[in-house]
Order: structure tokens, then sequence, then C-alpha cells
């Protein structure tokens, strides 16, 4: 193959594809873990774990996309300084990224942002720089990019239209991949959360594309603005407020976020996620951060519905992050009561829940 005709800018980018092609090719898929319920119930629970990728969560899926997106639209070349808008975990996966492609990275964070996933931005070479409220990431990060000459990733915007939601292994596709020898290989329910509404986009629309009857449910926080703006059917609507659960809620409603292919939306109170994350780490031994509390206090709805009309099948959530993310906030109980986050009677909910398989009206 003859590469003479290249200029230094294509072959640049050709090596950088191959780089991030290489790492994907070295990396196993995710574990799909088998969450133990009461064998007279009929339903089976999967937790996909993301916490195993290389930079430890979700967005390791999305940060690779953007970045593929960004290479083949000629928006990222040799020397490009990365900028993004973030809550943290795409932070972390893009700085390890750029760090692969020896890029310079910059985070625009709110500074509410949890030490540990600071730490690891740094580690993996990346900057930070905070806002006081979420609300002001956006314009920051556009600032940022365009003071350094650089490239603003805007995962909000990107999310959706980066991952091929046709397959080519995206999350959804290898969810039934791995599903394809259970008892019950079609799921009844999906259940994620939105953060920038990519995930649920994928989904949804690899449902669709694939003919499957499986449902779609979304949960999210308080504070955020995809809840209300999906029920009232609103296509921008902002509520103004940080969402207290890092990874997931947005103040705004996201341009990546796409209602239709959504079958049930369920809003969560901020403790329950708390509740619901600490119940985990107790039943199943897995210890995950609060966004995947905030989908189980979804999925455990779902589920007492299914008991009510006596349906079968199976449901599928993801462990969107770890524990060790967030030693310092939502696993130190000081931290919690100071935030308005103890759980409290939300742990009752659960505990009532696991004894009868119902849920409160």
């Amino acid at each position: 193959m003859d590469f003479t005709a290249c200029t230094p800018a294509r072959r640049w980018a050709d090596e950088a594809l191959r780089r991030i092609e290489a790492e994907n090719n070295r990396s196993a898929d995710t574990h799909l873990y088998a969450v133990p319920l009461p064998e007279e119930w009929g339903v089976q629970l999967y937790l996909k774990d993301e916490s195993t990728h290389r930079s430890g969560s979700l967005k390791h899926r999305l940060a690779r996309s953007l970045f593929l997106f960004g290479l083949v639209n000629g928006w990222i070349h040799e020397g490009t300084t990365i900028v993004e808008a973030s809550s943290g975990s795409t932070a972390v996966s893009e700085a390890y990224f750029a760090r692969l492609l020896g890029l310079p990275f910059i985070a625009v964070m709110p500074r509410s942002t949890s030490p540990e996933k600071i730490a690891l931005i740094e580690d993996y070479g990346g900057q930070c720089h905070f806002v006081e409220n979420s609300s002001q990431v956006y314009a920051a990060a556009s600032e940022l990019a365009a003071q350094t000459d650089g490239h603003y990733m805007d995962q909000f915007t990107y999310a959706e239209r980066a991952t091929d939601w046709r397959g080519n292994n995206n999350i959804a596709e290898s969810i039934f991949e791995q599903l394809s020898k259970e008892e019950h290989p079609v799921p009844r329910w999906i259940v994620v959360g939105a953060g920038t509404g990519g995930t649920s986009a994928t989904i949804g629309r690899y449902l669709r594309y694939h003919s499957h009857p499986t449902q779609l449910a979304v949960v999210d926080p308080e504070n955020s603005a995809f809840y209300p703006g999906w029920k009232e059917g609103l296509a921008e609507f902002s509520t103004g407020m940080a969402s207290r659960i890092e990874g997931i809620g947005r103040p705004r409603i996201e341009p990546s976020f796409v209602p239709s292919v959504i079958d049930e939306m369920i809003q969560v109170p901020d403790a329950a996620s708390v509740a619901a994350m600490q119940q985990l780490s107790k039943q199943a031994g897995l210890h995950a951060g609060p966004s995947t509390g905030t989908n189980l206090w979804g999925v455990w709805q779902l589920v007492a519905r299914m008991l009510a009309r006596g349906e079968r099948g199976s449901v599928v959530s993801l462990l969107c992050d770890g524990a060790d993310r967030y030693l310092t906030s939502y696993y130190d109980d000081g931290w919690l009561v100071e935030h308005g986050l103890a759980p409290g009677e939300h742990t009752a909910t659960l505990e009532n829940f696991f004894a009868t398989g119902t849920w409160p009206s």
C-alpha cells in the first residue's frame, strides 16, 4: 500500500484511529452479572458492569466514539487541545484517550465534582477547569476551545450521533449477545439513566431496528430536566439546577436526548439512589456509584410491577462505575447527612420490597 500521497495530517489521523481500534481489540467485553433474586419470583436481573473498562466507567464507550467521530470528521489533528464539559466520568475517559493519542486535555466541570474523579483526570495528564454551577460548563468549554485553538468535544450534542445504534458492538448489541443462552434472552425491560441521553438513544434505536419487544425505561434524579421535559412533551426545558447524582441528570434537556425511543421514565429521589446503591453492596457484593443506585430504584419498581401482573422474564440495567470514585462522598455517612442524602425511609422501602415483592402505590 502506497502512503506517499497521504499528507502528514492524514497519516497522523490514520495512526490515531489505529491506536484507538487496537485499544478496543485488547479489551474484552464487560461482564453481565446475574443479581440473585427469590427464585419464586421468576424474574432475572442482570447488571452490565461498565466499571471494568480501562478508564473505569460506562463513559469509556462514549469517549471512544467521540474521539473516532472527531477524527473521521477532521476535527482532531496532531497537537489539538481536547476540551470537554463533564461532571466527571466522561472527562476521565476522554483524558485516557487523549493521553493515548498524545493530545492535551482540559475538563470543564463543577467545583463539586468528586476529588477521586479529579485525581483520575490529572493522573491521565488532563487539566481541570472549574465552574461554580453545572449550567456554566457549556460556555466555559466553548471559550477554552477557542482560546487554545482546540476542539470542544461537546458530548451533550454528539453522543447520540457518534455511536452506531445498528450494532458494531455497541452496548445494546453486547447485552443481547451475552443474554443469548439465558432463560429469558430477550429482556422485558432495559433500564438506564440519562446524562447526555446518548446511551438511551443508542439502546432505544437498537431495540426498534432489530424489532425487539423489549421496553426501555429511563430513570432521572431530582433537579434534572429530562423527566419533566419528557412527561410534558417538551423539546426544550430547563430547571437551572444541578443534579446531586454525579454522572446523570442535567439542568436542561440536552441535544442528544431522544424522548421518542423511551417507553417509560421514572423520577428517582436522590436519597433513594443512595439507598439502592447501599442495598446492592449488601445483597450482591457489588460496590457501585450513585447513578447505579438510580438505575436500581427504577428496576425494583418495574420488577414489582411484573410480579403484580404475574409476568416472568428478565430485566437488564447498568453498573455505571465503581465505588472507589465516591469514597469521600456518597460512601461517607457524614457527607450524606450534610448534603441531605441520608437514605432513611428509602431503605425501609427496599427492605419491604425484598420481603414482600410489592412496591408502595
